[in-house]
């Protein structure tokens, strides 16, 4: 749509400057930097590793590869992770000779269909040999660094009672509950802040965010991973390039899901959004996707969506509307969608897909938990009791990692876990 773009609805306090691709965006210090870049209408940020299609940032949770950049010289940095700094050199990835007009997009074109670099003329003598000399030349994820990355720290070994995964709804409620009683306990959270979709969603009836003490609580830690180790069972996490183990008595997974992704044609176009980025980036950052916002999917969070994005002065369109196909060259300008059975081509400079998110069940799989089919839901679920606990003797999870519910039935079984992780260090010989 002509005309259209993102936009700050307030200038940054700390105002600070990027380079992006040698020319020069403004910023708020501190912010991811895909906020920025979303901000100044910046919304490609790379081309994909085999067909050259546009990428831009899509989650704004470190879940997807579309905001993947070279950033100072690194190369594949999930910048809706990594905050703005005062001069950082942003670089796009993946293109000849640039994002913006990238000629090996024609890949796409020759391949509508698919393409398999690994089979195609696959036992033809000299076509085969060179065909793979071409693919890994075009195809990858950028270039080596420009400088080798410094020695890492030696990891750390710890060990904590109490430890929560996820300082949402559901995590923030649990450790209120141990603040409470003054039981030992620790919150890991992989984003910069606490609060998770409390900060971020457009629902109402959200719950307050609990103000963790900051030695309780250990931002910017990702869980990559729950192992044991003669039947001990310890987390390893990922605190910048520092990685910890820890040892644990007793786990609560509050980890909550990844972000909805819906089948349809272009969904990877440049200005297609999870709904929770579209309203994070609003609420959080008074940042606004576009002016007139298709927002479809589930139709009780597109509503509210759509009443947030009203309120800060955009147009919501197909609100709980299907979406089949995304048009637009290097960003979306429009979406096809059906409503009953009527499909229309609705004209918009940003889609949110509304929808809860898949639990991400991994680590309670890990942990000895089953797994489960919900067929209201369609989503893969971590099993639980009323109390929250899971197959795995010391493990309990509350939340959306236990299906669809809202923020305030997210508190309230964070709330329940707690107490009943609570009793069991009671009872505990």
């Amino acid at each position: 749509m002509a005309g259209a773009m993102p936009r700050r609805l307030r200038p940054p306090e700390q105002p600070i400057t990027l380079e992006v691709d040698g020319h020069t965006i403004h910023a708020q210090d501190g912010e991811p930097v895909a906020v920025a870049l979303v901000a100044a209408d910046e919304t490609l940020t790379a081309r994909s590793i085999k067909y050259h299609r546009p990428r831009g940032p899509s989650c704004f949770s470190g879940a997807c590869s579309n905001c993947l950049m070279r950033v100072d010289g690194v190369p594949n940095v999930a910048t809706c992770q990594v905050p703005a700094r005062q001069g950082m050199r942003v670089e796009r990835q993946n293109a000849f000779p640039d994002a913006k007009l990238d000629v090996l997009q024609a890949t796409d074109w020759v391949f509508p269909k698919w393409f398999n670099h690994h089979t195609f003329l696959a036992g033809v003598p000299l076509a085969e040999d060179l065909l793979l000399k071409i693919a890994r030349k075009l195809a990858g994820l950028g270039l080596l660094p420009d400088r080798a990355a410094p020695p890492l720290p030696v990891a750390t070994v710890t060990r904590e009672p109490i430890v929560i995964v996820g300082a949402g709804a559901a995590g923030l409620a649990a450790a209120r509950c141990f603040e409470a009683a003054r039981a030992p306990y620790l919150v890991l959270e992989k984003g910069s802040a606490a609060g998770g979709r409390l900060l971020t969603a457009a629902e109402d009836g959200l719950p307050p965010v609990f103000d963790c003490p900051p030695a309780k609580l250990a931002l910017d830690s990702t869980v990559v991973g729950l192992f044991a180790d003669d039947g001990v069972p310890y987390l390893v996490v990922k605190h910048g390039e520092q990685l910890r183990v820890i040892v644990f008595d007793q786990l609560l997974l509050a980890n909550g899901g990844h972000p909805p992704f819906a089948v349809f044609e272009n969904n990877d176009l440049p200005g297609i959004y999870a709904a929770r980025a579209v309203s994070g980036l609003l609420r959080r950052h008074r940042v606004l996707v576009g002016d007139v916002v298709a927002c479809v999917g589930d139709l009780s969070e597109a509503r509210a969506l759509a009443s947030l994005l009203t309120g800060a002065g955009a147009k919501a369109v197909a609100v709980g509307q299907t979406p089949l196909k995304a048009h637009g060259f290097s960003r979306v300008e429009a979406l096809t969608v059906r409503d009953g059975p009527r499909t229309a081509k609705v004209d918009c400079d940003a889609v949110a897909l509304c929808g809860p998110p898949s639990p991400a069940f991994e680590l309670g799989r890990a942990a000895g938990g089953k797994v489960s089919w919900e067929p209201k839901s369609q989503l893969f679920v971590l099993e639980a009791d009323a109390a929250g606990r899971t197959a795995a003797s010391n493990v309990w999870a509350a939340g959306e990692l236990r299906g669809a519910m809202s923020a305030a039935a997210a508190a309230e079984q964070g709330l329940v876990a707690a107490e009943s992780i609570l009793a069991a260090r009671r009872s505990a010989p």
